[in-house]
């Protein structure tokens, strides 16, 4: 997986970098970025045992498709989870489409690819999203894992956001998102590698509390650091996570 993130990473930062002319021509857009955490939370879990990563990726768009690189990485080790400073324990390649219906409302839908440390549990996730572009902005996420889930493989997202401009070089972000499980099963802390048993359930998820301040530096790059409250709702998924918060500062260049 290793070589694999390495060549795809070589792929998207040459793309960047090196083919900017040809790339411009055709219109795109797109942001390489690196950021450094206190651990990897996704969707609750922490994935990283509580010790600190770094966490990169970049984003190349064109006529409402956007091609992502995104990979954890380790800073410090945890033997107890199997987790070494320094290695990948997780990269995602993800292909969207956005397009705006209207005004206030557009539609999205992609693919994400999960290539996880242990092959055996890399998956496939597709999605659907609407976004309504008014007051809160508030936003509806599908996701389906076709790939390797036993059961429906089902998570659902709500999520509202607001942002407060502080002057002209400073934005608050202010964010708040809810979360439902139906027998979404793949990921790690739920699947026993040697009997393939799972905890899978449906119910109410977590819910997520989160700010932000993107820091203006120039045109071109920003630096944001910020801040995620996540709690378990329901019964079953405070069997499976703990509330967890986690911190970190991201720069990001766009071009």
């Amino acid at each position: 997986m290793k070589k694999l993130s390495l060549i795809l990473a070589a792929l998207v930062f040459t793309a960047t970098f090196v083919a900017s002319p040809a790339l411009a021509a055709i219109e795109v857009t797109g942001s390489a970025y690196v950021g450094m955490f206190d651990k990897y939370l996704w969707r609750g879990y922490d994935l990283s045992g509580s010790e600190a990563v770094v966490q990169g990726g970049a984003n190349l768009s064109t006529k409402g498709f956007t091609l992502s690189y995104w990979t954890n990485v380790q800073a410090s080790s945890d033997e107890g989870a199997g987790l070494t400073a320094g290695e990948a324990s997780e990269t995602d390649i993800t292909i969207d489409y956005t397009y705006a219906i209207n005004d206030k409302l557009s539609v999205s839908v992609g693919n994400i690819y999960y290539m996880l440390d242990e092959p055996l549990v890399n998956t496939n996730e597709l999605y659907l999203g609407l976004t309504v572009n008014t007051l809160l902005t508030p936003s509806f996420k599908v996701y389906y894992d076709w790939d390797e889930a036993e059961e429906d493989g089902l998570f659902y997202t709500a999520s509202i956001s607001h942002s407060i401009p502080v002057g002209d070089k400073v934005t608050l972000g202010l964010g708040a998102l809810v979360s439902y499980n139906q027998e979404s099963d793949y990921s790690i802390p739920w699947i026993d590698p040697v009997t393939g048993e799972n905890e899978s359930y449906s119910d109410w998820h977590n819910y997520e509390l989160s700010a932000k301040a993107d820091i203006k530096l120039t045109d071109q790059i920003i630096i944001t650091p910020s801040f995620t409250f996540s709690s378990p709702i329901s019964d079953e998924a405070k069997d499976a996570i703990d509330s967890e918060t986690v911190g970190g500062l991201t720069v990001t260049m766009t071009f």
